[in-house]
């Protein structure tokens, strides 16, 4: 599919000017641009700038609180809750693992619950804010529209739930694992379909449990769970901690952001952050996590396949490209931003 490459300074400010036009205020306009970049930077692209349209759609359609009074509730020296009030997913878990890394560097662990958000795109991008401070992080959070049903069921009562991973390393790149609980997220699912691309088989199944792979039936059918009912699992404990315990959303009171764009979705995330000397000296875990995973760069791969990557490597690369030659816009999308642009009447529309 056409694409065209724009710096990531470029798509930020867009992104930015975009927000402040609907009158987000300007900090969350440019976190959210960032984050928003950053994880088309690691090869996310269903929740980069495509995303820009439906938020757009939401801010036409009173879906956000421009004004959020972001607060901070249940507080302890190790835990919080972070009522978002609404505000842009961004924004609001920016904030929050803010939060936990001040925690954390002071009490050497923290869990922070999230309550009032809304979609906050990719998971590694938050998860990765903590490595600068040599901190270890785990994020978690409920999706918000349900595409998977229980395991052995048909109604739609679980979404993605997806979870992330950092971890701090000495010389070697660090360790980031960003995964949805199912076998795809439903963002690559809308981005495949965009491109007119077949779906894998092992992504989505009809009502019958057969495999379906026509983009334009994804509304007949459910995407599966990463290892089966293994999955299944992970993916209602973490509904469990994001949603329940936060008094956030969850199950059928989840509200299909694809679908609804005026009503709060409450959604639900966790992030929790520790120091690695709380169990052993730093330099020595950051010595031995480069061992450990040269130990498995170095192993030997199976007969016709490798080389052996360690989660987020290829996430590093695709960066490291894009910083260089630039981030890629796909022509629909591209189109779509750029009639935004116009209506809003901005100086930069994205012209080529």
């Amino acid at each position: 599919m056409e694409q065209l490459l724009f710096s990531v300074e470029r798509l930020e400010k867009f992104i930015s000017s975009v927000l402040e036009a609907y009158r987000v205020q300007a900090e969350h306009a440019h976190i959210c641009a960032t984050q928003m970049i950053a994880a088309d930077l690691r090869g996310m692209h269903g929740h980069g700038i495509y995303r820009l349209p439906s938020y757009c759609q939401r801010l036409e359609e009173g879906g956000y609180n421009l004004h959020p009074d972001i607060k901070i509730k249940r507080e302890t020296p190790v835990s919080a809750i972070v009522d978002g009030d609404n505000g842009l997913g961004q924004a609001v878990v920016t904030k929050a693992v803010e939060l936990a890394i001040s925690k954390a560097q002071k009490n050497g662990l923290a869990w922070i619950g999230i309550r009032g958000s809304n979609h906050a795109g990719a998971g590694g991008v938050y998860a990765a804010m903590t490595l600068p401070h040599d901190l270890i992080s785990m994020y978690m959070a409920v999706g918000n529209a349900n595409h998977m049903p229980p395991w052995g069921g048909v109604d739609l009562l679980l979404s993605t739930n997806p979870i992330a991973f950092a971890i701090p390393t000495g010389d070697e790149p660090p360790i980031v694992l960003d995964m949805a609980t199912t076998v795809a997220s439903y963002g690559k699912v809308k981005v495949a379909a965009q491109k007119g691309q077949e779906l894998p088989v092992g992504w989505m199944v009809d009502h019958s449990g057969n495999p379906l792979t026509d983009p334009k039936r994804v509304k007949e059918g459910f995407l599966l769970p990463i290892g089966g009912h293994k999955g299944y699992g992970l993916n209602f404990i973490i509904g469990s901690l994001a949603g329940v315990l936060n008094t956030a959303a969850v199950g059928s009171a989840i509200l299909d952001f694809n679908k609804d764009f005026k009503n709060p979705t409450n959604s639900g995330q966790v992030f929790f952050a520790m120091r690695p000397d709380l169990f052993r000296d730093l330099d020595d875990f950051k010595t031995e996590m480069d061992l450990r995973i040269r130990e498995i760069r170095n192993s030997t791969p199976m007969q016709g396949a490798g080389p052996i990557r360690l989660p987020g490597e290829m996430a590093l690369r695709r960066e490291q490209q894009m910083r260089e030659k630039g981030v890629p816009v796909t022509a629909v999308v591209l189109d779509q931003i750029r009639e935004i642009a116009r209506k809003l009447r901005l100086a930069d529309c994205l012209e080529a």
